[in-house]
């Protein structure tokens, strides 16, 4: 996934990346993340005068902890790719690019455009906050640990706000 950026740039060369990436190093030492698949990396690079541009998705197959159980969830994740990078010593033509535009190009400080970092990155990126095993799980009690969606604990669940709990009692016969 390697491209030398002045020749793809002149020559306007397009080019076609379908490759499967190991990225279980990225996520060693991760105790949210119990298994990982490869990442499916589907991208077409074109060269264009003075910048070269990636689009496509990246998919991998995930399996997390939930954020309230801790049950494995499974989840099939698909992530749109889209950079336009370019030589940190060249200009791009703001005639025809708003400054806005031009504040989204990525510059490369080397010859040859490495795109496994770029793409590790927005796999990071778009890893799910919180995943949950189904939108009602009840969690693990507070107290006990038990996980509240496969057995009711007996643990007391009653809350009482710890400047008031000298009051609790006040009533008791």
């Amino acid at each position: 996934m390697q491209f030398h950026i002045q020749e793809t740039m002149s020559k306007r060369l397009k080019a076609t990346i379908n490759e499967q990436l190991d990225v279980s190093d990225l996520f060693k030492g991760r105790q949210d993340v119990y298994r990982t698949g490869p990442l499916l990396v589907s991208l077409e690079v074109t060269g264009h005068e003075g910048f070269i541009e990636v689009d496509g998705e990246l998919a991998i197959d995930l399996e997390l902890a939930c954020s309230r159980c801790l049950d494995p969830v499974k989840d099939h994740t698909v992530i749109p790719f889209s950079e336009k990078f370019k030589p940190a010593s060249s200009e791009v033509d703001s005639d025809e690019y708003t400054e806005e535009e031009v504040s989204d190009f990525v510059e490369v400080n080397a010859e040859r455009l490495d795109l496994k970092p770029y793409v590790e990155e927005a796999l990071l990126l778009f890893m799910p906050f919180a995943p949950l095993c189904s939108d009602d799980c009840k969690g693990l009690c507070q107290k006990c640990g038990q996980n509240l969606n496969e057995h009711k604990c007996s643990c007391d669940t009653e809350k009482v706000d710890v400047r008031f709990a000298v009051l609790k009692d006040l009533f008791k016969e």
